[in-house]
């Protein structure tokens, strides 16, 4: 059996964190941001756990199943 590729998309937009989770960056941050706040703007430079839902699909994408 071929190895298994990694997703070029998935793997510039995830990360695997040391313990197992899937980050990945939040929405919103590139235009329109003359209504949002400073604090809004500030918490989207931070990344977040990917759902679970989506855990098994993205963990395809980088080759780690």
């Amino acid at each position: 059996m071929p190895k298994m590729k990694t997703h070029k998309g998935s793997a510039k937009r995830f990360r695997m964190t040391p313990t197992g989770k899937i980050m990945r960056g939040k929405a919103f941050k590139s235009h329109l941001r003359v209504h949002k706040s400073q604090k809004r703007i500030r918490d989207f430079r931070h990344q977040t756990a990917v759902a679970p839902a989506d855990r098994k699909v993205i963990a395809t994408g980088l080759g780690l199943r």
